[in-house]
């Protein structure tokens, strides 16, 4: 199997020399040969950009194994989106931007990220946007259409649009606790949106790393269920099945009202304001899922499918823009193992970069390779699907190096 050449600019590693290298260029997961769901191009297939916006180019596949979705009728299709970013992202000090219903950014890989409700009032009667930013009691969409989503916590909407409302485990390594979590998507605000964890102290780079907590619960008072409007009794409708039954409490968490917080981070170490999704200790996700009700930035464009100037410069990733790491082991994590049908394999940042794999069967016959193992965190797949059941044998190669293991396939 094919692997897309990726590229992300580490702090350290290598330096930012013009803003045409910010992470807002390089993060994005760049692929025009290999193919995901019903064999439809996937990640992102152009990155354009000039001093004031990127321009992403997406059919929303991800290329790791999607599917299937129980209760859901629809099915993905290439969506052939564009989608607008600003470059220099600016605080919303007016009247704030609610994230509405559709999408509200894209995550590195080009599949789109949507906000936390279903789109219908508690009573499934009314589209909740429809009656307007002030309406309450929407429905959450985690509890409504959670029992839809697929093993990466995805599924298609109405016209085939593939997306996560909650942490998208199969991008990135969720279970890695120890290193700060990559950025993993844009809000359509230009600012980044990171995994679930981060440094405890804001103000500088390193040290120690948590999970970083939202400011959100659920309110203990049910009686507002009665006082405004909302569904009842609360043993028929559990608190937390709409998003108003959660409030924030600030200082509650890390997070601010908008479900981010200003930090260094090792992508922007300067400082930036950043999102970060939420999860909860056993790594299922909790309100508000990845941004808040309203945005923290002045929104560029929440329209997927935006013209770009003309006079924009195309960014081409190149395998040696990343520098290898002085370190000659090869770190990794695959998981699940056994598998059926894909594994996810996670470099350790301690790793050397650029790492071949193959996968071998037992008569010693190489059946798939995944080349160029770069990115720590990010999740590369390979797609087990179309092997027999039994035991392989996975081998690693960099930096003078080989580890093996087995995986077996149910």
């Amino acid at each position: 199997m094919k692997r897309s050449i990726l590229l992300l600019v580490f702090a350290g590693i290598v330096s930012i020399k013009s803003k045409a290298q910010a992470p807002d260029i390089t993060s994005w997961l760049q692929n025009t040969t290999v193919t995901g769901y019903a064999g439809i191009v996937s990640n992102v297939q152009l990155v354009q950009y000039n001093a004031t916006y990127v321009y992403v180019s997406t059919n929303c596949i991800p290329e790791y194994g999607i599917g299937p979705w129980p209760t859901d009728p629809n099915i993905p299709s290439a969506q052939n989106a564009v989608c607008e970013f600003p470059r220099t992202p600016v605080p919303n000090t007016g009247t704030l931007t609610s994230t509405p219903l559709g999408s509200i950014g894209l995550w590195s890989n080009g599949v789109q990220m949507f906000n936390p409700e279903d789109g219908f009032h508690w009573n499934n009667a009314t589209s909740s946007w429809a009656m307007g930013p002030a309406a309450s009691w929407n429905r959450n969409a985690l509890i409504f259409e959670g029992p839809s989503f697929d093993s990466c916590l995805g599924h298609p909407a109405p016209g085939g649009v593939y997306h996560n409302h909650v942490n998208p485990k199969c991008l990135y390594n969720d279970l890695d606790s120890t290193h700060h979590s990559p950025i993993i998507g844009y809000a359509f605000d230009g600012y980044p949106v990171y995994g679930a964890y981060g440094y405890s102290d804001t103000s500088a780079i390193g040290g120690t790393v948590k999970r970083i907590r939202t400011s959100y619960a659920l309110n203990p008072d049910t009686s507002v269920r009665h006082t405004g409007g909302g569904p009842v009794p609360v043993t028929t409708y559990p608190m937390g099945d709409c998003v108003d039954d959660y409030i924030y409490t600030a200082g509650s968490g890390d997070l601010d009202v908008h479900n981010g917080r200003w930090c260094h981070t090792p992508d922007y170490p300067g400082g930036t304001y950043a999102y970060f999704v939420s999860i909860d200790a056993n790594r299922n996700p909790i309100y508000p899922l990845i941004i808040g009700p309203t945005y923290y930035g002045i929104l560029g464009s929440n329209s997927v499918h935006v013209t770009p100037s003309g006079t924009d410069t195309t960014y081409k990733p190149a395998s040696t823009g990343v520098a290898q790491l002085p370190n000659t082991t090869i770190k990794y994590q695959v998981v699940p193992n056994p598998v059926i049908d894909h594994a996810y394999i996670y470099m350790d940042a301690s790793s050397v970069n650029n790492i071949k794999g193959s996968l071998f069967d037992m008569a010693g016959r190489m059946v798939k390779t995944v080349n160029y193992l770069m990115q720590p965190t990010i999740a590369y797949a390979l797609d087990m699907s179309d092997l027999p059941s039994g035991t392989y044998i996975l081998s690693f190669e960099g930096g003078g190096n080989t580890v093996t293991q087995k995986i077996v396939k149910e």
